[in-house]
């Protein structure tokens, strides 16, 4: 056993002489450290709604079926393919309180729909109140595209610390090598909510004040992305 751990010990120092005779660790470099930040701003194409349908609102006068099959027609009619863009997420019933008070039973059913662009979602609105469905709440929106566009943010930031680097060492008469470290330092997604009031400038407040399509616009998605760059410096 002795003899196993004196072999160990020389095996380890003689790959710590190896190392410290060999290149330079990154933090013994001579290097430069510059920030890089890049931002951009997106108009959501992915505008996702929630649509209740409930007997209650019918003061139960047409059934959940009934109510579903005039959505879905009139979601067709205005060109949206109901596979892709509509989809149930709850659908409940007082059944059991039926029991308790003897009342009669109404259902209501949840529905999440998405539209790609505001055109779109001010017809939705319009059709869908003619039929007598109002129940409609914007839940988020997004974009389709927005991992891509993140990577590309990351990498003009990238180019932009290069840049900056660039920049200060030709002021000292010296030149940067390869990058030796990069560190994400911060992201941010700014989305504006349904709850705020910059998510929407003029629509839906519009549609019982004018016959006119009411005009809907959404505050850009906001994507700002800083990185941290060590360059070497020659």
């Amino acid at each position: 056993m002795k003899r196993l751990f004196l072999l160990g010990f020389a095996l380890i120092m003689t790959q710590l002489s190896f190392a410290q005779a060999g290149t330079k660790n990154f933090i013994d470099q001579n290097y430069i450290e510059v920030n890089g930040k890049a931002k951009i701003e997106i108009v959501p194409d992915q505008i996702y709604l929630n649509i209740n349908l409930s007997e209650k609102d019918t003061k139960n006068k047409e059934s959940v079926d009934e109510l579903e099959k005039d959505m879905l027609n009139t979601l067709t009619k205005i060109g949206l393919d109901i596979e892709k863009q509509v989809s149930v997420v709850d659908f409940t019933s007082n059944f059991q309180s039926y029991f308790l008070k003897k009342k009669d039973i109404m259902k209501s059913k949840s529905y999440q729909v998405i539209v790609h662009d505001t055109k779109t979602l001010a017809n939705l609105y319009r059709s869908l109140e003619d039929i007598g469905i109002s129940n409609i709440n914007i839940e988020k929106v997004d974009h389709s595209k927005i991992e891509a566009l993140k990577l590309e943010l990351k990498v003009k930031a990238i180019k932009s610390a290069k840049a900056k680097a660039k920049a200060l060492t030709a002021a000292l008469d010296q030149e940067i090598g390869k990058a030796i470290y990069i560190n994400e330092s911060s992201y941010s997604t700014y989305q504006a909510r349904p709850q705020d009031k910059r998510i929407m400038i003029r629509g839906v407040s519009s549609l019982e004040m004018s016959d006119a399509a009411p005009q809907i616009e959404f505050e850009k998605i906001k994507l700002e992305c800083q990185l941290m760059v060590r360059f070497e410096l020659k």
